[in-house]
């Protein structure tokens, strides 16, 4: 069975992964960018993503290179507690929860595929571009821009296709123009890492603010803190799905300038990043459909997702060991990717509608019970809020200390 993975970041590598150790190696993963670098800001990855990573072999790298979070706390605009939950071990999982640096978790990645399937199996500088379903298989369009001399454009036919390729996916595009019309709620995010000491136990996560103000601080390596400032209005009507505008951390640092506590300085973290990233917040309505023929979607191709909940990766990892064990163990390819969208889509879909909520409406909720001081209301709510989502998502202890493998041979 031959296979290609349009998209080399974390969905594309960890589809790679999952299918080379489920017994299928005729792979190839076209990657759009001239290099594989480490670029981006942190990422968490909950037990339930840390715990497929494990089973490919990858506990001892994230172990190294990553912060295990062993809190979540969330704090109101004056930096006083509102409430706080262990996290990973500490809360009961048989694996830990991780944050660290994007760049980092893909080289870790990227660095596994090479050394279980060769360099030639990521091939850079190739940006597909669309795709035409045959009968046992698709005909993948592909621009070549790996060379010195104008990009050329030729074709390959795989068996299947998994359109890993992001939020803007032309493999999604390819089988749909009308699927994943991009919409924001009208906030601004801004993205940046600081160099700085660590806060409260050293491996917290914390959420400030309200509906009006957010920001998320957490740290991803020793001495590096990650955070993620998100405010409405600025700039919403912006291009959508544009991760690489840079803006100046001092100025976002104005958004926070009294917000300063005895366990964190939000404004100094802020304005002492070196650089920070502006994003129009942009998901799409969940799509009905993920498999056209043989193509098949994963990742942000099929679910974009607002960055709450910790999510967005972790989907998309659970999308690639999902797919990799029906690929293994179905009957035929057609069986496999039916029972793929039937598994996955309606978990991924169920996290994307959940992440708007959180974005929005628990938010306001819990902000407006702040301020009557009725800080038993916000606190169940926080809970009840936490506890329905990771059943939502998959991660709540019982049922993934539970369940079986997706590792073909229950490793």
């Amino acid at each position: 069975m031959s296979i290609l993975i349009a998209g080399g970041g974390i969905g594309g590598l960890a589809a790679a992964l999952s299918l080379h150790a489920a017994g299928l190696h005729e792979l190839q993963v076209l990657e759009a960018a001239s290099e594989i670098r480490q670029i981006g800001v942190g990422v968490n990855l909950p037990p339930h993503a840390v715990r497929e990573l494990t089973e490919l072999g990858l506990g001892e790298a994230l172990a190294q290179h990553g912060i295990p979070t062993s809190e979540l706390s969330y704090y109101d605009r004056r930096g006083k507690l509102i409430w706080a939950e262990p996290r990973g071990l500490g809360a009961g999982y048989r694996w830990p929860q991780y944050s660290i640096h994007r760049g980092r978790l893909q080289q870790i990645l990227f660095d596994a595929v090479v050394a279980r399937m060769g360099e030639a199996v990521v091939r850079t500088g190739q940006r597909v571009s669309g795709f035409a379903p045959m009968p046992a298989g698709a005909r993948v369009q592909v621009t070549d821009r790996s060379g010195a001399s104008p990009a050329t454009e030729r074709t390959i036919d795989a068996d299947v296709l998994i359109g890993a390729d992001g939020i803007r996916s032309a493999v999604r595009q390819s089988a749909d123009p009308a699927l994943g019309a991009l919409a924001t709620n009208g906030w601004m995010m801004y993205r940046g890492t600081t160099r700085s000491g660590p806060f409260l136990s050293g491996s917290s996560m914390v959420i400030i603010g309200d509906e009006h103000l957010r920001v998320v601080v957490y740290p991803i390596e020793p001495g590096v803190n990650n955070w993620l400032l998100v405010r409405p209005g600025a700039g919403a009507g912006d291009e959508l799905g544009n991760w690489n505008r840079s803006v100046e951390p001092q100025a976002i640092a104005q958004c926070v300038q009294d917000w300063t506590f005895d366990w964190l300085d939000v404004p100094a973290l802020v304005a002492g990043s070196d650089i920070a990233w502006e994003y129009p917040m942009a998901d799409f309505d969940p799509l009905s459909q993920w498999v056209f023929g043989r193509a098949a979607l994963l990742g942000d191709a099929a679910h974009a997702m607002y960055p709450f909940g910790s999510n967005g990766a972790s989907q998309a990892i659970l999308d690639a060991r999902v797919l990799a064990w029906q690929l293994a163990t179905q009957p035929d390819i057609d069986a496999a990717l039916a029972a793929y969208q039937t598994e996955r889509l309606p978990v991924a879909s169920a996290v994307q509608l959940a992440n708007r909520r959180q974005a929005n409406d628990v938010m306001a909720k819990v902000s407006a019970m702040v301020r009557q001081d009725a800080q038993a209301g916000a606190q169940a709510e926080l809970k009840e809020v936490e506890a329905r989502y990771k059943r939502l998502a998959g991660f709540d202890a019982e049922t993934l200390n539970a369940r079986a493998s997706w590792s073909v041979g229950g490793r």
